[in-house]
């Protein structure tokens, strides 16, 4: 399905060019107006994909506060299309946060390049804001407690507590491996050891976290775990925590 676009643009020949660039890259222009008032009212209607705004327009209202008023109520990526790019003008343009410029005059590979990159843009924002949204959910979610949801490229791995064996630090990364594979992700072990509160993972060392029941042995101060022929270190600060746990014959 084609993306909707709303233009907003004073002059009537400007906007007709605009509206025949736009349709024959493939577009729908659902609307066309040279006023902000007419813009909010269309885009309020018509929920386009995107929004060309003029910032300097005929009325009481310029682009630039119309662009504001459709963002409060849609989120929906706005272009400005300006002849003035004097230092003023971008700054208050900036405070409406859009997605790109056209500056006047323009050609037809201006608009191609500037839709094409602010749709993209935005895309990639709603895929994000809705990433951040289902990772909350899952946090909230009471009957997820002995599983977690580990991001591998752009999926999110399901992991059950029981098959995680230990975290383990790299510099600004930390290392998640459970009995299959391991997965690499962007934290902290202090937010790892937030997330991981169950009482069967414990910190054994500032750079290991380690699942308790998975333990094989313990050798001196070295960890070996199930599966697994890499021995982990026991720190001196986490020696009496571990002795603590164990239920010694």
């Amino acid at each position: 399905m084609a993306k909707k676009i709303l233009v907003t643009e004073d002059e009537s020949i400007v906007r007709k060019d605009i509206e025949r660039c736009l349709e024959q890259l493939g577009y729908d222009v659902v609307a066309s107006v040279d006023t902000g008032e007419k813009a909010i009212a269309q885009a309020l209607e018509h929920k386009p994909d995107l929004c060309l705004m003029d910032i300097m327009i005929k009325g009481d209202m310029n682009g630039i506060a119309a662009a504001e008023e459709i963002k409060r109520n849609l989120d929906v990526p706005v272009i400005f299309l300006t002849a003035y790019a004097d230092e003023t003008t971008l700054a208050q343009a900036k405070m409406a946060e859009p997605h790109g410029y056209i500056l006047k005059p323009f050609k037809d590979a201006d608009i191609q390049s500037a839709v094409e990159m602010a749709l993209h843009k935005h895309s990639k924002e709603l895929e994000l804001k809705n990433e951040a949204e289902f990772l909350r959910s899952l946090t909230e979610h009471k009957s997820g407690a002995d599983i977690i949801f580990v991001k591998n490229r752009s999926r999110l791995m399901h992991v059950k507590h029981d098959d995680l064996l230990f975290v383990e630090a790299l510099k600004d990364y930390v290392v998640i491996h459970t009995r299959k594979e391991s997965y690499t992700i962007h934290s902290t072990m202090k937010e790892i050891e937030r997330k991981l509160s169950d009482r069967r993972f414990i910190r054994v060392h500032r750079s290991y976290i380690v699942n308790f029941n998975a333990i094989e042995s313990i050798k001196y101060s070295n960890i070996t775990m199930e599966d697994m022929e890499k021995e982990i270190p026991v720190g001196g600060s986490y020696k009496d925590a571990l002795a603590s746990r164990i239920n010694l014959l």
